[in-house]
């Protein structure tokens, strides 16, 4: 009697590990970290460059070393977002350089029509501080999401373009270009030329 007991155990045993392998395994799909946003608080540009403007305490703003900077060329880097917000500055003398620049610049947006699935462009207007010029904001999968410049139209002229250190992937870094963007509009609405 012992013995049949002994071997309906194992019996019962062995139905109940069967019962429990389960042979429909997906994997799960990739997670995303959670982004920390910092509160916004903005300084004033503080280098010695023809022009000023406010920009976010978050992010540095670093001189351009790269081996084709200019002197008034810099960089404002969101080291939590692994972002830059690459900025030159230009003077100009004639109407055909102004030309070309703008031109520039509208190629610069364009060339990434490829890739994106709308390019919005919006005029930038301050006249009482003559600062004029485009906003480019480009989305999809596209390696900059903003892009913009600004000018006097008599000699001075200031670009602006967003990039990222990582691989565009436009669905989950979305929030943080439309955090970065209130920077940018900050920067603008605030922006001036000292000459």
């Amino acid at each position: 009697m012992k013995l049949i007991y002994c071997i309906l155990f194992q019996f019962v045993l062995l139905l109940s590990f069967s019962a429990c392998q389960n042979n429909d395994y997906s994997p799960k799909p990739r997670a995303y970290y959670r982004i920390e946003y910092p509160e916004k608080s903005y300084q004033s540009l503080s280098a010695p460059v023809p022009f000023s403007f406010a920009y976010p305490k978050y992010a540095t703003l670093e001189k351009d070393v790269s081996r084709d900077a200019q002197k008034y060329w810099y960089n404002l880097h969101f080291k939590q977002f692994n972002g830059f917000l690459h900025l030159t500055y230009y003077d100009f003398t004639g109407k055909k350089e102004y030309d070309e620049m703008v031109e520039d610049a509208r190629k610069l947006a364009f060339k990434h029509t490829i890739k994106a699935s709308a390019i919005d462009q919006k005029l930038i207007n301050y006249p009482d501080r003559k600062v004029y010029g485009i906003y480019y904001s480009i989305e999809g999968n596209t390696a900059s999401s903003v892009q913009f410049f600004l000018t006097d139209s008599t000699k001075n002229y200031f670009r602006g373009a967003l990039y990222f250190n990582e691989r565009p992937h436009y669905d989950s870094i979305a929030p943080v270009i439309n955090f970065i963007k209130k920077d940018i509009d900050t920067l603008i609405s605030t922006f001036r030329w000292k000459n």
